[in-house]
């Protein structure tokens, strides 16, 4: 992005130049603006602008006097651009000759200055391409020219024999896509060039230019006898081999279109992006876009009953049936060419159903580290594998969260249920009826019970009713039928096998040895 600085005394010219050009459409950007030539000087020194569009007549330094003070700075040589009044004119002419790029006359043409604009872009890279560079930095520049589309019709012939382009040979971009997931792996584009370097000849040259983080461009030059057959197919895949093995990685090959001209570059470039888009439909590991351009590509998510299937697998605790749906869901991603976007959605839609389930559940986000950092990712630097591998993982990860989360909100249920128990035993209560009463399954009740107590459901709850019945036999003199039914026992019979069982006494024994006891102490008070 080129740095420009506006300098006029008048500030709705200043104003009115930022919203007369599209500055972004010529990767340009206004980076300050100044009133006179003297505060112009001190951003200068402070900003170092590309290009400066002054004006002429200004308070306290001028233009002129501006340029000649940046003439003497050696480390600045932005581009100027002079805007005058008719009046003016003379004036104009003379910064012309201090080496000023050009004039606009006010008022100012939008077109005339976007024209002269342009013009000083392309001055000032050519400028950058050629000063103290070295052979192999120009031809990474003009390959990045070539690659893009910047390349001018009267240019193309010096481009094609800086970078060694002739005649008999065709142009094919190809994408290269280093496959790591989440992995943070960097493979450098020197790595590249020397991976490649044994595949080239004379008559098949190859240049890499690197696009974004582990996406590559490279550039072949393919012999016109050779035009578009197998041998181009298996150059393709010597590539990706060579590529696989050397890095021991995944790798994606996107191939283009053949073309002729530097100018129809970007046309291969826009294919090579097309057939990229096919990689979930394809296997191999190479997707050329003349095999892929007449085929569809899926673009919706998959249906609302899938993602509610694998949710609820993934609720129950059922490991092995949601991966089944995992492993039958990328199978239908493939098999039905589904694009990288639809496959995306497709997970972010099962994705966000999870957290609506741990928001319900009272948890949050940081529970789904996993989850949450592969719906932040983009489908760039992913195939199918790395992509159901990386998933699988953060649904057992959201699996183990979400119980997690029951479990700390079983154990406020429990505590709910233990009370209720202890309040209701007198009445005909199991384990059955209490996890009806409270929405829970009653195996499910019967396990939570016991990690949480120490001790199953109906040994607490045959525990609780011999305790009581104890007191009653203690304190009152109700028949024995009669403290079954008090403490929740509705046969008297079973009331006292059980007690004797934890008692190691009938009941009669029980309040005759309490009475023994009594009568002998009563004994004792009266001395006899």
């Amino acid at each position: 992005m080129l740095k420009v600085l506006l300098v006029d005394d008048e500030m709705y010219v200043r104003k009115g130049l930022y919203e007369l050009i599209n500055w972004m459409d010529l990767n340009m950007e206004i980076i300050g603006e100044a009133e006179n030539g003297a505060e112009a000087l001190n951003l200068i020194e402070c900003l170092q602008p590309d290009v400066i569009i002054t004006d002429i007549r200004m308070p306290i330094l001028d233009g002129l006097e501006l340029i000649r003070a940046v003439e003497k700075m050696p480390h600045l040589e932005p581009v100027f651009i002079i805007i005058s009044g008719y009046h003016d004119f003379t004036y104009a002419q003379q910064a012309i000759r201090y080496g000023v790029h050009d004039y606009i006359l006010k008022p100012i043409d939008d077109e005339e200055l976007t024209a002269t604009l342009q013009k000083s872009a392309n001055l000032i890279c050519n400028k950058r391409k050629h000063i103290l560079l070295t052979e192999g930095q120009a031809s990474n520049i003009m390959l990045e020219d070539v690659i893009k589309g910047h390349v001018q019709v009267e240019d193309e012939h010096r481009y094609a024999e800086m970078l060694g382009i002739n005649r008999n040979s065709s142009l094919l971009i190809t994408l290269i896509e280093i496959q790591t997931g989440l992995d943070e792996i960097k493979i450098t584009i020197e790595q590249l060039r020397e991976a490649v370097h044994s595949l080239e000849s004379n008559l098949c040259k190859m240049f890499i230019s690197e696009q974004q983080r582990g996406t590559f461009a490279l550039l072949l030059l393919w012999p016109d006898h050779h035009q578009g057959g197998s041998a181009l197919q298996d150059k393709l895949h010597n590539i990706h081999i060579t590529l696989s093995k050397r890095f021991n990685l995944d790798i994606g090959l996107y191939a283009g279109t053949l073309v002729k001209e530097i100018g129809d570059v970007p046309k291969s470039l826009m294919a090579a992006e097309e057939a990229a888009k096919h990689k979930y439909a394809e296997t191999g590991g190479v997707v050329r876009y003349t095999e892929i351009k007449d085929k569809p590509l899926f673009v919706f998510n998959v249906y609302q009953d899938e993602v509610d299937q694998l949710i609820l697998s993934l609720e129950e605790g059922n490991r092995s049936a949601y991966h089944k749906v995992v492993e039958e869901n990328f199978k239908w991603f493939h098999m039905n060419r589904f694009s990288p976007q639809a496959v995306s959605g497709s997970l972010l839609r099962c994705i966000t159903g999870i957290l609506a389930v741990v928001h319900e559940m009272g948890g949050n986000d940081e529970g789904l580290q996993q989850l949450k950092e592969l719906a932040q990712q983009s489908h760039e630097g992913w195939n199918l594998r790395l992509l159901k591998n990386a998933f699988l993982t953060a649904l057992e990860e959201a699996e183990d969260y979400v119980s997690h989360l029951r479990m700390e909100r079983s154990k406020g249920d429990i505590s709910k249920i233990k009370r209720y128990i202890d309040s209701n035993y007198t009445e005909n209560i199991n384990l059955k009826s209490i996890a009806a009463l409270f929405y829970m399954n009653p195996v499910y009740l019967g396990r939570l019970f016991r990690k949480s107590y120490n001790q199953y459901f109906n040994d607490y709850l045959l525990n609780l009713r011999i305790h009581e019945a104890k007191k009653l036999l203690r304190q009152t003199d109700l028949r024995m039928y009669e403290v079954a039914a008090r403490v929740g026992f509705q046969n008297a019979d079973y009331f006292v096998t059980q007690f004797e069982k934890l008692v190691k006494l009938s009941p009669t024994e029980y309040r005759n040895l309490l009475m023994g006891n009594e009568q002998r102490g009563a004994q004792c008070q009266d001395g006899t």
